[in-house]
């Protein structure tokens, strides 16, 4: 296990008196814990007349290749001080066999090993194909930052580029919001306007969304693994899950941006009043995405519950809007009024995330123990 993923967390209580299985001092508690072995508690002590000192469990030391004249870090974390020891390592390389896999199968495990955080990842077998070459380009090409290091007939390294400072798991969720919106009325405009052109846009964006996915999920998982990444990115890892979970309804919007545009390609010029319906919906739909994620985004909690339970209640009032179109659509052509009540449902359904979007906007707002 990396030494990166285990940790002594300090915990300051801000209560006065004494604590059940702590100490008290100067009317502040401080209680030592030992993940490695079960709970532990160790007395401060001053030296100098003023440093305070605490001893480290020996079996997490010994655990993690602490020993006399080793360096840790610390990073404060509101009310916890979190102890790790310290690592010169600058990449996490991983390894992977690629001699079984092909097309999908190895672009996806490639994805996979940069999701869980791998900065170099070198791709070894006894020979690699041309097939699992553009496999491996497709893989690059859907992660952002990651370029080929090195390639040999059976080695293929991946390292990535990317500066975490010049994209920000709040930047990358703002770049998706952004996106994905466009992207939803796009979709709409190309199909009241019959606009094959501006539906296939469409369906290329889509890819730029997973991209930024990529990168929130990545920025994320690094978080649960690694403290001191959350105190780099300067948020709580409380935030950080909610961005993580509000980026994945973004990513399911523009995937249904791209279906509606998918299915536009299969369809001519649909009626004025069923186009002025549908119209309508995206207009409604986009608003709750749009002010859902006002709601997460402000640092104001008051303001961000205020808009959260609007977006709640403004749902509802799609259901009526949504069996209004669905009953126009029986009169249409049975394949046309298909087609069109798939759209329907993908604006439904898109609203709904942004529904979902504002269930954690309240949640982050909350007060927190």
């Amino acid at each position: 296990m990396d030494s990166r993923c285990r940790e002594t967390a300090i915990r300051a209580g801000k209560s006065h008196g004494a604590v059940s299985g702590g100490y008290s001092i100067d009317g502040r508690s401080l209680v030592s814990h030992a993940r490695t072995a079960g709970m532990e508690t160790r007395k401060v002590q001053i030296t100098g007349g003023s440093t305070y000192t605490v001893s480290l469990p020996k079996s997490w030391a010994t655990e993690n290749d602490v020993a006399a004249g080793s360096e840790v870090e610390f990073h404060v974390e509101n009310d916890s001080l979190l102890l790790m020891p310290k690592t010169d390592e600058e990449h996490t390389e991983g390894t992977l066999d690629v001699t079984d896999l092909e097309g999908d199968q190895l672009t996806r495990a490639v994805m996979t090993m940069y999701v869980s955080g791998f900065d170099r990842i070198a791709l070894e077998g006894t020979e690699i194909t041309s097939e699992q070459r553009r496999a491996i380009r497709s893989a690059t090409q859907s992660l952002i930052g990651v370029e080929v290091l090195e390639e040999t007939g059976e080695r293929v390294v991946l390292q990535d580029l990317l500066d975490s400072s010049e994209l920000s798991i709040t930047n990358a969720v703002t770049r998706m919001r952004l996106i994905a919106e466009s992207m939803l009325a796009d979709a709409v405009t190309a199909l009241v306007e019959n606009d094959d052109d501006l539906a296939r846009d469409v369906i290329q964006r889509d890819d730029d969304v997973d991209r930024l996915w990529f990168v929130v999920s990545r920025t994320f998982r690094a978080t649960l693994r690694n403290t001191s990444a959350a105190t780099e990115l300067g948020l709580p890892r409380e935030d950080c899950f909610d961005y993580h979970s509000s980026a994945r309804q973004l990513e399911r919007s523009a995937d249904h941006a791209a279906k509606i545009s998918q299915l536009t390609l299969q369809l001519d010029e649909i009626p004025e009043e069923v186009a002025t319906e549908i119209v309508d919906l995206h207009d409604d739909a986009a608003e709750i995405i749009d002010q859902a994620m006002d709601a997460l985004l402000t640092d104001d909690s008051t303001r961000s519950s205020e808009i959260a339970h609007e977006v709640r209640e403004s749902i509802l009032g799609l259901d009526e809007q949504t069996r209004r179109i669905h009953d126009k659509l029986r009169t249409l052509d049975p394949r046309e009024a298909q087609l069109l009540g798939i759209i329907v449902d993908s604006l439904s359904r898109s609203a709904d995330y942004g529904g979902n979007i504002a269930e954690t906007a309240l949640q982050k707002a909350a007060p927190r123990p």
